[in-house]
């Protein structure tokens, strides 16, 4: 009869562990909302004020809460199809509500004016990720 206890208790337990587990995997979101800008930077744009660019972008994630991920770098692509396009910035958010406050975040709004003179050419392209 213990040993039926015993067994008994030991698969209830298991099941209790299992649907937590389903749970925080519910609770968790599967995707992530990349945002992602290019910049083709002014041919005469000094080298310093480039890294002033760079620097100030990724610096914004530790300004801004809703910053779940942050990578950047320079295209190393051999295709030659970047329409110019020199820089990459990819931010990731754990939804639409997060990349809205970003996008009106006074550290943001700090930054825009460093880069916006300093840009012939941008894009930005937003998408949906999984995690």
């Amino acid at each position: 009869m213990r040993t039926v206890l015993l067994l008994a208790f030991s698969i209830s337990c298991g099941a209790l562990a299992m649907s937590r587990l389903e749970t925080i995997a519910a609770d968790k979101p599967t995707q992530v909302l990349r945002h992602i800008v290019l910049y083709k930077f002014k041919d005469d744009l000094p080298p310093g004020q480039v890294q002033e660019v760079i620097d100030a972008f990724a610096g914004l994630p530790k300004k801004i809460d809703g910053i779940v991920g942050f990578e950047h770098g320079t295209n190393v692509s051999p295709e030659g199809k970047s329409e110019g396009l020199t820089h990459v910035f990819v931010v990731s958010f754990a939804d639409e509500k997060a990349r809205d406050a970003y996008l009106v975040h006074p550290a943001h709004q700090d930054y825009v004016k460093i880069v916006k003179d300093r840009r012939e050419k941008v894009v930005v392209f937003d998408y949906w990720a999984a995690r």
